[in-house]
C-alpha cells in the first residue's frame, strides 16, 4: 500500500511539472468520457419516454384506427365504405383468432363545453367499460364509467384534470354537472394529471389525458350529433390474448377489414409491440454511434496520454538511471510510469463524469428533454478511459523500464 501510494505521489508530482502538457490530455479525455455520458443520458431519456408512450398504446393490444381525409376524398371512399363500425368490432370478435375482446372508441367534435359560467376545449370520447383494461391511466377521484351506464346511457363524465381546473377550478368536482353541446353530463370521475403530456412516438400520436373527456359509448351514439361522413367509431382497440402474436394477429385483422371495407383503406393498423421492437434497435443503433464516436476522442486522449509519458521518460533519463543505481528494479519503474498513465486517465475521466452530469442536468433544464444518467454509462465512460489511458502508457512504462542505468546516468 505504502509503494502505490508512493507511486501516485510520485505521479502527481510528474504531472504538475509538466501542466500544459498534462491540462491538454486530460480535457482530451475529459471531453470523451463527457460526451459518451452526455448522450447515452439524453439516449436513456428519449427510450424511457419511448416507452411510457408506448405503455399508454398497451403492448397486448392492437388499435385499429381510422384514416382521415379530405371532403372530397371522404365522399369518394364512403361510396365503399362507411368506415371503422360496430359490426368491425364484432367481426373481430368473433373471426379473428387470439383475441380478447374489442374495445370501440367514439370521436366527438364538441362545439361547446361549459359548466357554472366556465367554458374550456377539449376531445370527448365515448367508450365503453372496458376502455380502462386497454389504456392505463389513473383516477384522482370518483370511478370509471361502468357497464350498467352503457346499458342505461346514462349522462356521465370522466374528465382530464385540465378541464377540472378549467370548469371547476379547486373546487369539488364529483356530482357537478356540465355540458357537452346540448347535453348535461355529471361528473363522475377526474382523471390523474399527467406531469409531462406525450405526443408521439414512431410518427404515431399518443394524445394527453389532460384535456379529455369520457362518455359511455351508448350514450355518445345515441344523444350526441354526429357528421354523416364521418366514420361511426373513430378507433378499435383490440386486446390479444396473453400468447398471441401481436403482428400475424394484425394481419389477419387487416385482411378481415379489407374484405369488411370494399378494399378502401380508410383505417390503419398501429402494433405497439413492433413500435416497442423499433424503438429499442433504433436506441442500440443510437448507443453503437455514440460510442464509436467517443470511443475516437477516448483514443485521441489515449494518444495524448503516450505522447506526455514519452516526453517524461526522455526528461527523466537521468532520474531513472539514478533509481536504477540505488536498487530500483526493471518492474518499478515500469509500475511508476503505469501508476502516472492511470493517475492521468483516472482525473481526466473524473472530470468527464462532472461534465457529462453537468450537460445532462443542463439538457432537461434548458431544453425540457428528459435525460436519464444510469451508473452503467458512468462506469462504462471513465472504465474505458482508464483502459485507454493504461493501454497507451504501457509501451513508455516499458522503455523507461528498459533502459540502460549507466547509459541513463550519463545522459543530459
Amino acid at each position: 500500500m505504502r509503494r502505490l501510494l508512493d507511486a501516485f505521489a510520485t505521479a502527481l508530482g510528474s504531472l504538475a511539472e509538466h501542466k500544459l502538457r498534462t491540462t491538454l490530455t486530460m480535457l482530451g479525455m475529459m471531453f470523451g468520457v463527457g460526451a459518451v455520458i452526455a448522450m447515452l443520458s439524453i439516449g436513456a431519456g428519449a427510450e424511457k419516454q419511448a416507452l411510457a408512450l408506448i405503455d399508454r398504446l398497451g403492448t397486448r393490444n392492437v388499435v385499429v384506427r381510422g384514416k382521415q381525409f379530405k371532403q372530397e376524398e371522404l365522399e369518394e371512399i364512403r361510396k365503399k365504405s362507411i368506415g371503422l363500425s360496430q359490426r368491425d368490432v364484432e367481426a373481430i370478435q368473433e373471426a379473428v383468432p387470439g383475441v380478447s375482446f374489442a374495445a370501440p372508441k367514439i370521436d366527438i367534435e364538441p362545439y361547446k363545453i361549459l359548466a357554472a359560467g366556465a367554458k374550456t376545449t377539449a376531445e370527448v370520447f365515448g367508450v365503453g367499460h372496458r376502455h380502462r383494461e386497454v389504456t392505463p391511466f389513473a383516477l384522482v377521484e370518483g370511478r370509471f364509467i361502468d357497464e350498467p351506464d352503457e346499458i342505461h346511457h346514462a349522462q356521465v363524465a370522466v374528465i382530464g384534470a385540465g378541464v377540472r381546473r378549467d370548469l371547476f377550478g379547486a373546487d369539488p368536482a364529483l356530482g357537478r354537472d356540465l355540458k357537452i353541446n346540448d347535453v348535461w353530463f355529471e361528473v363522475i370521475g377526474v382523471l390523474a394529471p399527467e406531469p409531462a403530456p406525450p405526443t408521439a412516438v414512431q410518427g404515431v400520436a399518443v394524445s394527453s389525458t389532460e384535456h379529455e373527456i369520457y362518455l359511455p359509448f351508448t350514450t355518445a351514439l345515441r344523444k350526441l350529433d354526429h357528421d354523416p361522413l364521418k366514420a361511426p367509431l373513430g378507433e378499435i382497440v383490440v386486446r390479444l390474448e396473453p400468447k398471441a402474436p401481436a403482428a400475424e394477429t394484425g394481419a389477419v385483422i387487416g385482411t378481415l377489414l379489407d374484405r369488411l371495407h370494399g378494399g378502401a383503406h380508410d383505417y390503419e393498423i398501429v402494433i405497439p409491440e413492433a413500435l416497442l421492437q423499433h424503438s429499442r434497435q433504433t436506441q442500440q443503433l443510437f448507443n453503437l454511434v455514440m460510442g464509436l464516436i467517443a470511443g475516437i476522442s477516448l483514443l485521441v486522449g489515449g494518444i495524448g496520454i503516450m505522447n506526455i509519458m514519452l516526453a517524461t521518460v526522455l526528461e527523466q533519463t537521468r532520474e531513472i538511471g539514478v533509481r536504477r543505481a540505488v536498487g530500483a528494479r526493471r518492474a518499478d519503474i515500469r509500475f511508476q510510469f503505469l501508476v502516472t498513465a492511470f493517475t492521468l486517465a483516472m482525473l481526466g475521466g473524473l472530470l468527464g463524469v462532472a461534465m457529462g452530469l453537468a450537460i445532462a442536468k443542463g439538457v432537461a433544464h434548458y431544453a425540457d428533454w428528459p435525460t436519464v444518467v444510469t451508473t452503467w454509462s458512468i462506469a462504462l465512460s471513465l472504465g474505458v478511459s482508464v483502459m485507454v489511458g493504461v493501454a497507451s502508457g504501457l509501451y513508455p512504462a516499458m522503455r523507461a523500464a528498459r533502459l540502460d542505468p549507466i547509459q541513463a546516468l550519463h545522459a543530459e
